[in-house]
């Protein structure tokens, strides 16, 4: 199965925030086993901050903020929109 995308989503705003968000279904597979693979990101090009959640290969579901890397506990794309949205709020202090 070739990987299907889901949703996209890519805006640069005028107060100097860029925001992508991108979700391919993709085949059920030890590398993705929820059959996802997702990629958003949101960044304030003025102070350099910076959330971004994926779940690459080898690493799986995960969270950056800044430099800083954690683990994300993955529990459903709307809880995933939600957490990032949060996430964004709080650190970057911007709505989305």
């Amino acid at each position: 199965m070739k990987a299907t995308l889901v949703f996209w989503h890519k805006d640069r705003r005028q107060d100097g925030v860029i925001l992508e968000l991108k979700i391919h279904e993709v085949a059920v597979s030890t590398q993705y086993p929820d059959g996802l693979k997702y990629r958003l990101i949101c960044k304030n090009l003025a102070s350099g901050k910076l959330v971004l959640m994926d779940n690459h290969h080898p690493k799986g579901h995960h969270v950056h903020l800044d430099d800083s890397e954690s683990i994300y506990l993955f529990r459903g794309l709307d809880a995933l929109m939600d957490d990032f949205t949060a996430l964004v709020h709080g650190h970057l202090g911007v709505k989305i």
